[in-house]
């Protein structure tokens, strides 16, 4: 059994079958990639994994905890944040600011604006959320609006505000989508280090395959919705069935 465990999971949307029979399991501490090419499910499947789509059947635990049925932020008080594919951050706030709202939604268990701008002053929450800017090299952009950010900076914060919740299982979303080739190797490169430094395990859809044979463990490629191959990643790049799936022939 692996920290995140998702059984014979199917989901249908009127009559497309946009996943059948889905079995898969993320070891703990591990780098888990899902792949595959457009319209083999990648997204509807993380949409179950952090409660935005319920599946007709099956079923997705979470160290040892079902997530069905349960709302997004429920799923994130369990130690599941999720790295979406468009940065979601507050574009008028400080990069620091942005720092301060999930500390403030996790102590206070929601995220209210008109009670914020007190906590920006309490001295043990800023000096948590300094601590975390400076572990992703942003202390020094602490001040400046997040909506100014180059993408690969936004990334970053992103990034950072989902971390300072400490989860125990992190979700990317086609993490470097839209980066320039130097904010991408800087993004595998922090992924890394947050990998090295943390007690955390990470499952990324990605369609860029340097990024996943540069930190997966273990790939799980779809196609159509269903699962062709699970395994290391030396054992995926000249698989046939992985050819198949992305090239329309079999190798």
């Amino acid at each position: 059994m692996g920290l995140l465990d998702v059984k014979d999971v199917n989901k249908r949307f009127g009559g497309l079958q946009a996943l059948g029979d889905v079995n898969l399991s993320v070891a703990e501490n591990s780098v888990h990639a899902i792949i595959g090419p457009n319209g083999a499910g990648k997204s509807t499947l993380l949409n179950c994994l952090v409660g935005k789509l319920i599946p007709d059947t099956g079923s997705v635990m979470f160290a040892g905890r079902s997530v069905l049925g349960r709302k997004p932020y429920e799923i994130n008080q369990m130690g599941i944040s999720r790295v979406f594919q468009t940065p979601e951050i507050f574009g008028d706030l400080s990069v620091f600011e942005n720092m301060m709202i999930p500390l403030f939604a996790k102590r206070d268990g929601a995220f209210r604006m008109h009670a914020f701008e007190g906590v920006t002053q309490e001295r043990g929450l800023i000096g948590e959320a300094e601590k975390m800017l400076d572990e992703v090299d942003m202390l020094d952009k602490r001040e400046l609006h997040a909506g100014s950010l180059s993408r690969g900076d936004k990334r970053r914060l992103e990034m950072a505000m989902c971390l300072i919740q400490r989860p125990k299982l992190l979700l990317l979303d086609e993490p470097t989508a839209g980066m320039a080739r130097a904010d991408t190797n800087n993004t595998i490169e922090l992924l890394k280090t947050i990998k090295n430094k943390r007690d955390i395990t990470m499952c990324i859809i990605e369609h860029d395959m340097h990024v996943v044979f540069s930190l997966a463990d273990r790939i799980t490629v779809l196609a159509q919705g269903t699962p062709l191959v699970e395994d290391v990643p030396e054992n995926i790049k000249g698989h046939p069935k992985v050819k198949e799936a992305y090239l329309g022939e079999a190798a």
